[in-house]
C-alpha cells in the first residue's frame, strides 16, 4: 500500500470513529461528519484525535491559548456538574458526549480564544458567594 493510500485509509478510519462517537453521544452521524470536517482541518486536533483513537487517552500536546483538550474537558465537567446530579443527563457516563464537546470547544477556541478564556475563568460550577 502506498503512503497516500495509507493516509487516506487512516483519515477515513478517524472520520468513521468521529461519526460513531456522535451516534453514541446521541447526535446524528451528520453532526459527526461536520465535526470531523473541522477536526480534519486542524493539524493539532487531528493529531489529538488520532492519539485518542489509538490509545484511549489524550495526548495533550496541542494547546490553544495554553489549554489542552484535557483542560477543556475538566472545565466542561466542572461547569456543567449541576447536570451530573440528574440521572438522565449524567455526562460522566457519556464519555463520547464529553469527548466530542471538548473537540468542538477546542475548534471554537481556535477561532475565538479570548471568548473561551474568559468563560473558563469566570464560569465554574463552584458555589462561590
Amino acid at each position: 500500500m502506498e503512503e497516500r493510500e495509507q493516509l487516506d485509509k487512516a483519515l477515513e478510519t478517524l472520520k468513521q470513529f468521529t461519526c460513531a462517537l456522535a451516534v453514541q453521544a446521541g447526535q446524528s452521524e451528520e453532526y459527526g461528519a461536520q465535526l470531523w470536517q473541522g477536526i480534519s482541518r486542524s493539524a493539532g486536533l487531528l493529531q489529538e484525535l488520532a492519539y485518542y483513537h489509538d490509545y484511549g487517552e489524550f495526548l495533550c500536546r496541542y494547546e490553544v491559548a495554553g489549554h489542552t483538550l484535557a483542560d477543556v474537558l475538566v472545565w466542561q465537567v466542572d461547569h456543567f456538574k449541576l447536570y451530573m446530579d440528574r440521572p438522565e443527563e449524567m455526562n460522566r457516563y457519556r464519555q463520547p458526549r464529553l469527548l466530542l464537546a471538548a473537540f468542538e470547544t477546542m475548534l471554537q477556541m481556535e477561532k475565538e480564544p479570548g471568548k473561551f478564556l474568559e468563560k473558563m475563568r469566570s464560569e465554574t460550577g463552584q458555589d462561590i458567594l
